[in-house]
């Protein structure tokens, strides 16, 4: 029997997934409980406040209903959210550092910021209560993946600006788990420490726990040996083919979170362990809608398109239709009917490559590298310009010890798979381990060289 099934009942959403153990009654917190009905009483009753409260004191949303002749007071329906103007990422560089802020400075407890590798980073503020908020739904969330006090969670998010770290760190207290604040990098130690404390959890992007799994194999020691049961992985798209290897490769579940820190950071959605299928939206406290991305129309449930958010509790840095560029759908409510489901995400309205005529998205390549055995799950899209022509290479990492016959093998199968399932004509480079550069523990899936 597997060493996971300790978490499992009969039945399963996927190939090689289990199912855990539903959440006991008791570690259900008041909203959980809510009906559909009694979620949405509460969404309108707390967007109201948050309209208000955003007009009386941010500049820019008082402009933008302004011009959109509307009042807070025209909020009278949830559906009529859909009146009011969006927020984008350019309006917080455009306001940069704190032009978006609805409190004093002297209210504000932390910030955090984005890289700012595009552009001017987005800063984001947190008041008592923001905090406060943001550590109940990454414990609410963890309790969701199957985490229970007591347990020993390995945070392997980057800490600092970033608002991974410290929101995984702070939630997981608040869940009653013991910390390990491993951060990012140092991958070796990593594994030792795991090794060594024996946490239950761990939280990383997908990416990175794919780089600690090589370095597993790279040591002798096997994967599935360890005391890990559960990942909670997020902060970057990845698909259902990596969520396979992961559980085949280290024997846990491995369920997905979501978040990003112009909404709170992680901890906005949930994917619940007994289901596995697709993200439960924490609606008490952030307002989902998914709008066509070219016609800004709000699509009805079951329709995919952009997710947009509005929070609904945040003090510091209210968000009114922030679009995430996230690509996604909205579904019912299963292992908590009152909330909403995501789909889980697999691409970007940003990331969707035109080539050619054709359009790509990083999520249909990967797919097809995670199904070649001799190459490891890390890839980078690289698009150049060779005469008038886009041109794409996609580079892959080997895994250890692969002869160059094998890595020939697997760049024509990569080649004629894109060429098969996307239509279009690549190049492949397959390259030595840990070539590809990695920053906070995610790979930049795409190197855009056509205007250098």
């Amino acid at each position: 029997m597997s060493r996971g099934s300790d978490m499992t009942g009969p039945g399963t959403q996927h190939t090689t997934a289990r199912r855990g153990e539903p959440l006991p009654e008791g570690l259900l917190d008041d909203a959980e409980r809510l009906s559909r009905d009694e979620v949405r009483a509460l969404q309108l009753t707390r967007l109201r406040t948050t309209l208000r409260h955003a007009y009386d004191h941010v500049e820019l949303y008082r402009k933008k209903f302004d011009s959109a002749g509307l009042t807070p007071e025209d909020c009278r329906t949830l559906e009529d959210l859909a009146r009011f103007p969006f927020t984008t990422k350019a309006d917080l560089r455009d306001t940069y550092p704190f032009g978006m802020f609805a409190v004093p400075m002297d209210e504000v407890r932390r910030v955090h910021a984005s890289s700012g590798t595009t552009g001017r980073p987005t800063v984001v503020g947190y008041t008592e209560n923001d905090l406060s908020m943001w550590a109940d739904v990454v414990a609410r969330s963890i309790r969701a993946a199957g985490g229970r006090p007591g347990h020993k969670v390995h945070v392997s998010y980057g800490y600092g600006l970033f608002t991974g770290g410290l929101g995984a760190h702070y939630g997981a207290e608040r869940a009653g788990c013991t910390v390990i604040p491993a951060s990012g990098g140092m991958t070796a130690r990593q594994v030792q420490i795991i090794q060594d404390f024996r946490p239950e959890i761990i939280m990383v992007t997908p990416s990175y726990m794919l780089t600690l799994l090589d370095e597993f194999e790279r040591q002798g020691i096997d994967p599935r040996s360890t005391s890990l049961r559960v990942g909670i992985f997020g902060a970057e798209p990845w698909t259902e083919e990596m969520r396979r290897e992961i559980e085949e490769r280290l024997d846990i579940h491995a369920v997905d979170i979501y978040g990003l820190s112009e909404v709170i950071g992680p901890g906005v959605a949930q994917e619940c362990v007994e289901t596995k299928d697709g993200l439960q939206v924490w609606e008490d406290h952030f307002y989902p809608e998914v709008v066509d991305p070219f016609t800004d129309q709000v699509l009805p449930e079951g329709e995919s398109g952009e997710l947009v958010f509005t929070s609904l509790t945040k003090e510091a840095l209210p968000v009114i239709r922030y679009r995430t560029r996230d690509l996604t759908r909205l579904l019912p409510g299963t292992a908590r009917p009152g909330f909403r489901r995501m789909e889980k995400i697999t691409g970007r309205c940003d990331d969707m490559i035109i080539l050619r005529g054709v359009n790509v998205f990083p999520s249909q390549i990967e797919e097809i590298v995670l199904r070649t055995p001799a190459l490891a799950p890390h890839f980078q899209i690289r698009l150049t310009r060779k005469g008038r022509m886009d041109h794409m290479t996609v580079r892959v990492e080997s895994r250890p010890g692969s002869d160059p016959a094998r890595r020939e093998a697997a760049a024509r199968h990569i080649a004629r798979g894109v060429k098969d399932a996307v239509g279009v004509t690549v190049d492949v480079e397959v390259v030595d381990p840990d070539t590809l550069e990695r920053s906070m523990g995610k790979l930049k899936r795409v190197k855009d060289l056509r205007e250098e």
